[in-house]
């Protein structure tokens, strides 16, 4: 680190999509608001992914050697899959450990929490964790779940292994201030 001591971090070139994968956004990208170019090269995934953390701001990047690349963030910090194996999957690789906090936000995502990772869940895999609700113990039909989210009473919750996970409401823009973390990392002045 010592050798590029004055290395500036990278900000608006790096993001997670609200379905796990990485794009890269380049200066065209990044004046049309565009998403940017799907990263495949596993290699380079794999670098990311194992080098994705975040600072005291909340904002979140991968190391890459000296410098800081900043991710903007479409949704959370950590994209959930449905897994065979270990039931739910980050983009990063690892699995899911059981949440413990479970929401369902007014534009109908599903957002985890388990420690101190923060997951929506790819919208591909929503139906089948949906399949898990239930409302006052008993599964919920589409309708009732559409009465409970605009505001209707009840206890809802997800189905996890052998227990229940409590499911709140959330609205879609509150949730990066719920937990803490920037969607769209800035330099800070000088």
């Amino acid at each position: 680190m010592a050798k590029w001591p004055n290395v500036p971090y990278c900000y608006g070139w790096l993001a997670l999509d609200a379905r796990g994968a990485w794009r890269m956004r380049d200066e065209a990208a990044q004046r049309a608001h565009a998403p940017g170019d799907k990263l495949t090269n596993a290699a380079l995934v794999g670098f990311i992914a194992r080098n994705y953390q975040h600072d005291e701001r909340g904002c979140w990047y991968f190391q890459n050697g000296p410098q800081r690349v900043y991710v903007n963030l479409e949704a959370t910090p950590f994209i959930a899959r449905t897994d065979p194996a270990h039931g739910l999957a980050l983009h990063t690789g690892q699995p899911l450990k059981p949440p413990e906090q479970a929401f369902l936000t007014d534009a109908g995502a599903i957002v985890l929490r388990a420690g101190d990772v923060v997951a929506q869940v790819d919208d591909r895999d929503v139906a089948q964790l949906l399949q898990l609700l239930e409302l006052d113990g008993r599964p919920v039909a589409d309708e009732a779940l559409m009465a409970w989210l605009g505001g209707a009473p009840g206890a809802l919750a997800l189905r996890w292994g052998d227990g229940r996970v409590d499911v709140e409401r959330l609205k879609q823009d509150e949730v990066a201030a719920r937990f803490g973390f920037v969607q769209q990392p800035q330099q800070s002045p000088k």
